[in-house]
């Protein structure tokens, strides 16, 4: 199964609401897709959204690291030599890590081909259904609050707040949504790096106290300051996730070896795919640190790989995988099915994506 060409296109879909963090506000998902394409007739999709405020990464960016670099590299290689087509992609070009994400994921898709398997199974076949938390924009209190509760009345049990623009607004928040939901509803808050490290350590007291009950925080300081993190998960009880300071196995082993957080969040689009994620997966499993999946905001073709490595892995055990359903539409034919908080893997070969409506090809 010989690569024969690369293709890119972009797809547009609108989102249900506008998508609002400490970093941005979002109302339709921009993405690049890659096609590639075989002597055999077999085709792997990848999907990458340019999240520049996150990754770096912009839709020029992707789109110029495959044409100029990955691409080349890579036609006329045979599948079958995966490992020698993973070193090529990610030695093609330094960072870029959406870029790379993308082809990877294209290639795991007609890695699965080539053995008429999904995924899943290939990468462990731990399980088969996963279900996944609800992203709440940050807004006022009052809009938030409502939010949770057509959250909760569409099954989802768990929430993830964003929070980070206004530490006692911040507060307010939370306690509005505690009280509309109740006790049984799991909260997880997500600060995308908004909160300096004493001010967060003040805010997660500050909630300890008020008995929100919060299953963790997210990437409660900025990316770079380890030390910052490390002193907000020595001085708080609810557990810290580190997110947008892991984007390589070497990230992870720094927060690893100093402990500076108690969970790990996974991100195709940061690792530059499934296979350097597998790297950290692997470190997790040594440290006994448990992860979460999580993804950009993106269409179907790029969470199915998330789902595909979050079911076959067992030390993942929170999904954080939305993007999907705040889509208004979905364009992709086949991958995973997503069920509002309920996913379910396709045991179709690879990844199952069968046809993408409304590529507008580059």
């Amino acid at each position: 199964m010989k690569i024969t060409d690369i293709k890119l296109g972009r797809i547009s879909v609108p989102l249900k609401t506008p998508f609002k963090t400490a970093l941005r506000t979002v109302k339709s998902v921009e993405d690049i897709i890659v096609i590639i394409e075989t002597d055999t007739g077999n085709i792997g999709y990848g999907e990458a959204p340019p999240t520049g405020v996150i990754t770096g990464d912009t839709t020029g960016g992707i789109i110029g690291a495959i044409k100029d670099h990955i691409r080349p590299s890579l036609i006329g290689m045979d599948v079958e030599n995966f490992e020698e087509i993973m070193i090529r992609l990610h030695s093609s070009v330094v960072k870029n890590t959406s870029a790379k994400a993308a082809v990877d994921i294209a290639l795991y898709d007609l890695y699965g081909q080539m053995f008429n398997a999904p995924v899943y199974k290939l990468l462990g076949g731990y399980r088969k259904e996963i279900t996944t938390d609800i992203t709440i924009s940050v807004n006022d209190p009052e809009e938030m609050e409502r939010d949770s509760i057509n959250a909760i009345k569409l099954g989802y049990e768990t929430l993830k707040v964003k929070v980070g623009k206004d530490s006692n607004l911040d507060i307010k928040r939370l306690k509005a949504i505690r009280n509309a939901v109740g006790k049984d509803i799991n909260i997880r808050i997500d600060a995308n790096q908004g909160w300096k490290p004493k001010e967060a350590v003040y805010t997660l007291r500050k909630m300890e106290d008020l008995g929100l009950d919060i299953e963790l925080v997210e990437q409660p300081v900025l990316a770079h300051d380890i030390e910052g993190m490390k002193l907000v998960t020595d001085n708080v009880n609810i557990p810290v996730l580190v997110d947008e300071s892991v984007f390589s196995p070497r990230d992870a082993m720094t927060i690893l070896q100093n402990r500076a957080a108690d969970l790990i969040n996974l991100k195709l689009m940061k690792t530059g795919g499934v296979y350097n994620a597998l790297k950290i997966v692997s470190m997790a499993e040594i440290y006994g640190v448990e992860c979460m999946i999580g993804c950009m905001l993106e269409a179907k073709v790029s969470v199915t790989a998330a789902v595909h490595l979050a079911a076959a892995k067992k030390i993942i055990t929170k999904i954080d995988l939305d993007g999907p359903v705040l889509c208004s539409e979905d364009p992709v034919t086949g991958g995973a099915v997503f069920n509002n908080s309920k996913i379910t893997v396709n045991e179709g070969s690879g990844f199952g994506i069968k046809d993408i409506e409304g590529i507008k090809y580059i």
